[in-house]
């Protein structure tokens, strides 16, 4: 039925197997983990300009809210022609509204191609050795709400990945709100396209919380390592927009 996933799933096979055997120094049944780790950074780094470019969207759209609310004082008591208004403004915007939700959509293969490694018995018509790795004991292959049970000791190593996840969440919702501070587009009512963006960049993160408690433990780590790359990646970000925003000021007076 998936067949078409058996070469990506070959692929990813042999890249975690050989990964776990360099790494299998590492103590505590750690080695495929990290390599689940290093795979998740390594799509990542692989995505990395589609992250900046979705970025550099969401910069553009908080850019946009001053206008926006130019435009609906001036036509107040024009609804049609604010609609009009809106509609060239956003359409005009619609590239950077569509980078931002590139990043997502070109990690799904991967994570996928992760998900189905860790539910196959069989790879390659051969036994999926993967699946006999452990972190802390617990199957990579396991589910929270299989298996031992959701309050056993191995449902304990679940209970600290969804907390970490949650924290990593949590990052990433303080830092949009402290970059909507910065920009004082939280102060401008969104419209349907900013505001639609919006919302699923604050909600999704948590819902990745809700994925994980569903999904192999190894898809969960694929879960929190991308999610921990995005909150440090978008603290970078808006670092070095801090510094650019404070550093333009000072080349105009120059």
């Amino acid at each position: 039925m998936l067949g078409f996933l058996n070469a990506p799933l070959g692929v990813a096979y042999h890249l975690l197997f050989t990964l776990a055997h360099v790494l299998t120094p590492l103590p505590g049944g750690l080695a495929t983990a990290a390599a689940i780790v290093i795979f998740t950074v390594a799509v990542r780094l692989l995505l990395s300009p589609l992250s900046f470019a979705a970025l550099r969207g969401q910069a553009g759209i908080a850019a946009l809210q001053p206008r926006v609310a130019e435009l609906r004082a001036r036509y107040a008591r024009q609804p049609d022609r604010l609609q009009r208004e809106l509609a060239a403004l956003y359409q005009a915007q619609g590239g950077t509204l569509l980078a931002g939700c590139l990043p997502l959509l070109v990690q799904l293969p991967f994570f996928s191609v992760l998900y189905r490694l860790f539910l196959s018995k069989t790879v390659a018509g051969r036994p999926n050795a993967l699946l006999t790795r452990n972190l802390l004991g617990t199957p990579l292959g396991s589910h929270w709400l299989t298996g031992a049970g959701p309050l056993s000791a191995h449902g304990l190593v679940f209970l600290g990945l969804f907390a970490l996840l949650a924290l990593a969440c949590f990052a990433i919702a303080r830092i949009g709100k402290a970059t909507s501070r910065t920009t004082g587009s939280a102060q401008v009512p969104a419209e349907r396209g900013a505001g639609l963006v919006g919302v699923v960049s604050r909600v999704l993160p948590y819902v990745t919380v809700c994925i994980a408690a569903f999904v192999p433990l190894a898809a969960g780590l694929y879960l929190l390592t991308t999610t921990a790359w995005t909150a440090a990646e978008r603290a970078l970000w808006r670092r070095w927009s801090g510094h650019r925003a404070q550093s333009l000021p000072n080349a105009t007076a120059g």
